[in-house]
C-alpha cells in the first residue's frame, strides 16, 4: 500500500472527505498502526459543534479512541511506554492527549500531568504541516515517531483482546482516574452507593468501573431508554431515572432519593456535561458525600454559568479532567479482567469507513441513537 485513505473535516460542522496521503518512511523510533477500530468520542462531537476553545489545524483527522495493529516499526522502537516488548503484530492503543514529560507541569505536578503545558497530541498539530498527517484514528492508519516527538506514548494491549474492546480502553480510563479521586479523599468508601448521571459511552463505563471498583449500588440518570438506560441496566445499574420522563429537576432528585433511601448517595458523579446536572446532582447526595464532575464541555456559554469549569481545571470539588499517561494502564487491564462480566460489545454501533459511514456515525452520536458510535477502517481486523 502505496497511499493511506484519511477522513478529514474542513471545519465545524463541514461533511467528512475521504483522501489520501503517501505512506511514510519509518524512522529507526517509528511505527505505522493498521486501525481496527475507532471510536466517536464526545470530543469529536464537540470539536465538529465549533466548542474547542483553541484554534485547531482545519482540516485535519478527528478520532482518538483507537485501536490497532504495528505493520511496520523502527529498528529502535523495542517497548511500548510500560516497558512490554513490541513489534509488528502487537495489538496497540493510543491516547488523546500525550503529556511531553518535561515541563514544569509534568515534572513538578504528575498525579495531573493531563494539564501538560506542550502536550503533543492536539498541541503536535497546531502549525504542524508536515505530511503524511496521520494523526487521528477515523483512518486506514496513524503514524507515531518518538524522534519527532519523544513526548509520544503507545499501550501494548492483550493479545487475545479484540480491537473493538480495546477501544473502550481510553473513555474506561477517565472513570478510573475520576472514582481514584475520590477514593484519594476518602469519598468513595467500600460498598457506597453511587449515582451516575448521564447514560452517555462514559456514563455506562462509569457504571462498570464503580462497581469494579467496589460501590455497593449503582443508579444511572439519564436518556434515552432504548438503547441507553437499556444498557446501563445490563452494565449493572439497579435502577435507572429517565430524564425524558421526569422532567422537573424537583421530581428527578425525589425518584433519586426514593431510590437511594436513607440519606442520599455517598457518590455522584456527573458524565452528562449538562449545564444544569451539578446543582441538581448535589440534592442526589447525603450531607458529606462527594460530588465528581467529568463535564469537559457545555453549551452554557460564559464562565459565570459554566459550572464544568470545576472538572476543565481538574479541581477538588472534585473535578476530573481525562487521565495520565500513567492511569491508562489501568483502564486496559480493567478491561481485560472484566472482560467476560459486562456486555461492552454491545456498546457499539459499527459504521463503515466511508464519507457516507462517519457522517452517520457522527450525527447518530450526536442524537443518541447510539451509545457508541464506532468507525472500523480495517473490516479484517474487528475480530483481531
Amino acid at each position: 500500500m502505496t497511499d493511506i485513505r484519511v477522513c478529514t473535516h474542513e471545519g465545524p460542522g463541514a461533511a467528512p472527505v475521504i483522501r489520501t496521503v503517501p505512506r511514510p518512511k519509518i524512522g529507526p523510533k517509528a511505527a505505522l498502526i493498521r486501525i481496527g477500530a475507532c471510536g466517536v468520542c464526545g470530543t469529536d462531537q464537540h470539536i465538529l459543534k465549533g466548542h474547542w476553545p483553541k484554534p485547531l489545524p482545519w482540516p485535519f483527522t478527528l478520532g482518538h479512541e483507537l485501536a490497532g495493529v504495528i505493520v511496520e516499526i523502527g529498528d529502535e522502537l523495542k517497548t511500548d511506554f510500560m516497558g512490554k516488548p513490541i513489534g509488528v503484530g502487537s495489538k496497540l492503543m493510543l491516547p488523546p492527549l500525550m503529556p511531553c514529560g518535561h515541563c514544569d507541569w509534568c515534572l513538578h505536578y504528575p498525579e495531573t500531568a493531563n494539564k501538560c503545558l506542550t502536550p503533543v497530541y492536539y498541541g503536535r498539530y497546531l502549525g504542524f504541516d508536515k505530511p503524511p498527517h496521520l494523526w487521528g484514528g477515523w483512518a486506514e492508519m496513524v503514524y507515531v515517531d518518538f524522534d519527532d516527538l519523544p513526548g509520544t506514548k503507545i499501550y501494548k494491549l492483550p493479545d487475545e483482546m479484540s480491537l473493538r474492546l480495546g477501544t473502550l480502553s481510553e473513555p474506561l480510563t477517565s472513570c478510573i482516574r475520576a472514582f481514584e479521586r475520590a477514593q484519594r479523599v476518602n469519598g468513595f468508601p467500600w460498598n457506597a452507593t453511587v449515582v451516575i448521571q448521564g447514560t452517555g459511552p462514559i456514563g455506562i463505563l462509569a457504571v462498570a468501573a464503580a462497581l469494579e471498583m467496589g460501590a455497593g449500588r449503582v443508579i444511572s440518570v439519564g436518556a434515552p431508554e432504548s438503547p441507553r438506560l437499556e444498557l446501563a441496566r445490563r452494565f449493572g445499574a439497579e435502577a435507572t431515572v429517565n430524564i425524558e420522563e421526569i422532567i422537573a429537576p424537583e421530581d428527578r432528585i425525589k425518584a433519586v432519593r426514593d431510590i437511594v433511601g436513607g440519606y442520599g448517595a455517598d457518590l455522584v458523579m456527573d458524565c452528562s456535561g449538562h449545564p444544569t446536572a451539578g446543582p441538581e446532582g448535589i440534592e442526589f447526595l447525603r450531607d458529606g458525600g462527594t460530588y465528581v464532575e467529568m463535564g469537559q464541555f457545555t453549551d452554557a456559554g460564559s464562565i459565570q454559568t459554566n459550572w464544568h469549569r470545576i472538572c476543565t481545571k481538574d479541581l477538588n470539588v472534585l473535578g476530573s479532567w481525562a487521565f495520565t499517561a500513567n492511569d491508562l494502564p489501568k483502564g486496559v487491564d480493567m478491561l481485560w479482567q472484566a472482560r467476560d462480566r459486562y456486555p461492552w460489545l454491545d456498546m457499539q454501533t459499527l459504521y463503515d469507513f466511508t464519507e457516507e459511514g462517519v457522517a452517520q456515525a457522527v450525527q447518530d452520536a450526536m442524537a443518541m441513537k447510539t451509545v457508541k458510535s464506532t468507525i472500523i477502517p480495517n473490516p479484517d481486523l474487528i475480530e483481531a
